[in-house]
């Protein structure tokens, strides 16, 4: 039951802190997480986002059992364990994939296993599933705290920074990685920031939509504006526009109708993505045809 039923949304929004967080910390990921799968698609590394978030997973039950079971309430949050697990993670595949460089794939059902096989261990030794676990796997943005918006405030900023100095060697690596050796860009290095990269916002995305439907977060924006981008720039604007609407219309809604965060912000993605399939094919394609018509008739 929504206790705050009663208060419009927008009055709401100046009244109680925890949903500026909400807005502030879902609007920032948002942002950076369509820009980040930009070049995990072009990569064709859609499925590394799974692998890390269930990696991060791992993390998070590892911190719940320092904390909860052992008494280590110095971590302060599991949260820090799982972006350090990601980048563990992280390395771990791009380690796997020099070992094996003619299946490279192979490395992250590898990781993801042993995440997966981490996360249930440490869970029935913390005592099993909580309201904790939950919203790990299914997401909570409406629980951030002034500190969750901290953390993804400075790992984002840190994350744009990279981008921003290294844009040019990422996007070469991402489309050609043979002409961006000829031309001297250490391959390898790039593969490790860009992965690192992924690795921390995976991690700090799981608060916002879960384990479970982070990967929809980064990927589905972009599939969107895949379908209308007329350029890769273009592609990665028209994505962050479509993220953007549906963290904010996620959150209106969840908040109005007393429904799950993250789940709503996918639903909403998903909408986005067969409305511009839609529009694409119908529209668009009809168009393209009418003018075929006209040039043929002169």
């Amino acid at each position: 039951m929504n206790l705050l039923a009663d208060v419009p949304f927008i009055i709401a929004l100046f009244e109680y802190p925890f949903l500026r967080y909400a807005i502030i910390a879902g609007m920032i990921m948002g942002f950076v997480t369509p820009l980040i799968g930009s070049f995990v698609i072009i990569r064709r590394l859609s499925f590394i986002a799974d692998t890390l978030s269930h990696f991060s997973l791992a993390g998070l039950s590892i911190g719940l059992f320092l904390i909860n079971v052992l008494g280590f309430t110095f971590i302060g949050s599991p949260l820090y364990l799982a972006i350090i697990s990601a980048v563990i993670g992280a390395f771990i595949i791009e380690i796997l994939r020099g070992y094996y460089q003619n299946y490279k794939e192979i490395s992250m059902p590898i990781v993801m296993s042993l995440g997966t096989a981490l996360s249930a261990l440490f869970i029935g030794l913390s005592g099993g599933w909580s309201s904790s676990i939950y919203n790990f796997l299914f997401g909570s943005l409406l629980t951030v705290g002034q500190e969750y918006v901290g953390i993804i405030s400075i790992v984002s900023a840190f994350v744009l920074l990279l981008i921003f100095i290294f844009y040019k060697q990422i996007v070469l690596v991402s489309f050609d990685e043979a002409y961006a050796k000829l031309v001297g860009v250490k391959i390898r290095t790039f593969q490790f920031v860009s992965t690192l990269v992924l690795a921390l916002i995976v991690s700090l995305s799981i608060v916002t939509v879960g384990v479970l439907l982070v990967s929809s977060l980064m990927i589905i924006p972009v599939a969107a504006a895949m379908k209308v981008g007329k350029s890769f720039r273009n592609t990665i604007t028209i994505s962050i526009i479509f993220s953007e609407i549906s963290v904010v219309a996620g959150i209106w809604l969840s908040y109005e109708l007393d429904i799950a965060t993250g789940a709503t912000i996918v639903l909403i993605n998903i909408i986005i993505l067969f409305l511009v399939g839609f529009f694409k094919r119908f529209y668009v394609n009809k168009r393209i045809r009418e003018q075929k018509k006209e040039i043929q008739t002169k």
